[in-house]
């Protein structure tokens, strides 16, 4: 039976999530949907699947590499894929598949984004076990979410018959408006498209040689490299140079057929403060706030405070007479945004950068 390796995707920038998250600390390096960093809640959550920890990944930027060391710690340094620049997901994963082929080309490859959050944790471990099996098929196969609304933030996937693992993928659709999202959750045969990933490394890498020929070039140049020992000075020199795209259209929407294991575990990309307040804890009127917080006649608001001023300094909270609202206070930023408009905090973040203060970035 082939080992299956994971690989964890860590280089976005979160910016829907300023003021907490910054450029030197993203979304994924944050405890945002519970208790630990992000990243260290999906490299906790797939442990049960992978034979030895040697099998865990992670692909960072070269600015992200030190932190996010530090919080993904069990990870072996020799598994860190820090990419010398942003080129979207299809070149990193295709070094990936490559690398981890190097060990072993029939190595079953799982990719995860490291910035989602999972609620039924046993669950999730059996719709990647059927993927296992489907990728073990030879077929490249991805996870498709059972949608719970017609949300236009997402791309779709289109499923047709199923066989002994998974279904036959018909196509992928891309974000769609609110009409047509609603009648893709209607028909039944569209499942949100998550993200996730999971392939025989061999057959990642011939998907990649045809679909994306520069990039299959560049691999075969780093597997050289390896053999000399010079694959970081290779993938410094080349890596910059490939096609800046996702796995998704450089490669999935380009395959003659593809696998969707449907999957239904309180799935959630935690793609805005938003979605953070759908996760979190609230008292009887949907408010979340720090303890000690106070709520009167206020409804569905979420209040975090992340100054880290010793708890004798710690403000009084008062929310009065407010619904609807998303307060983020941090040492330097005070965010106030309605939760309807919380995708669109990454405004906010363009309009500093454009004044110049980029040091709140």
């Amino acid at each position: 039976m082939t080992d299956v390796h994971v690989l964890v995707l860590a280089g976005g920038a979160g910016t829907r999530f300023w003021p907490a998250s910054r450029a030197a600390m993203p979304k994924q390096l944050l405890p945002l949907s519970g208790a630990s960093p992000m990243i260290a809640e999906t490299l906790r959550r797939v442990r049960p699947l992978l034979r030895s920890p040697d099998h865990a990944w992670v692909a960072t930027g070269a600015s992200l590499a030190q932190p996010t060391r530090e919080i993904a710690s069990d990870v072996s340094p020799l598994r860190f894929l820090v990419e010398p620049a942003a080129r979207n997901t299809a070149p990193c994963i295709a070094w990936a598949a490559a690398s981890i082929a190097r060990i072993d080309p029939d190595a079953v490859v799982i990719v995860l984004p490291s910035d989602h959050h999972v609620a039924d944790e046993p669950e999730f471990i059996r719709v990647l076990e059927r993927a296992i099996a489907s990728a073990r098929a030879g077929h490249v196969t991805t996870i498709g979410i059972k949608p719970t609304r017609p949300e236009t933030g997402f791309g779709y996937i289109e499923v047709g018959d199923q066989d002994e693992h998974a279904r036959r993928g018909v196509r992928f659709v891309e974000k769609p408006d609110r009409a047509t999202a609603e009648r893709l959750v209607a028909d039944g045969k569209h499942l949100w498209n998550g993200g996730m990933f999971v392939f025989r490394a061999r057959d990642m890498i011939d998907a990649v040689r045809t679909h994306l020929p520069v990039v299959g070039d560049a691999l075969a140049k780093f597997d050289a490299a390896a053999e000399r020992g010079e694959e970081a000075r290779v993938v410094a020199e080349l890596f910059p140079t490939l096609p800046s795209v996702s796995i998704d259209v450089g490669v999935m929407e380009k395959l003659a057929s593809f696998a969707v294991v449907p999957g239904d575990f309180g799935w959630s990309d935690v793609g805005s403060w938003e979605a953070a307040w759908e996760l979190a804890a609230k008292d009887a009127a949907g408010n979340h706030g720090p303890d000690g917080a106070v709520f009167l006649e206020a409804s569905r608001n979420h209040v975090v405070d992340l100054r880290r001023d010793g708890d004798e300094k710690k403000r009084a909270i008062a929310i009065l007479g407010i619904d609807d609202l998303c307060v983020i206070e941090t040492d330097d930023a005070l965010l106030v945004v309605p939760r309807s408009r919380a995708q669109d905090v990454r405004l906010a973040v363009e309009a500093l950068r454009k004044a110049g203060r980029s040091d709140k970035l």
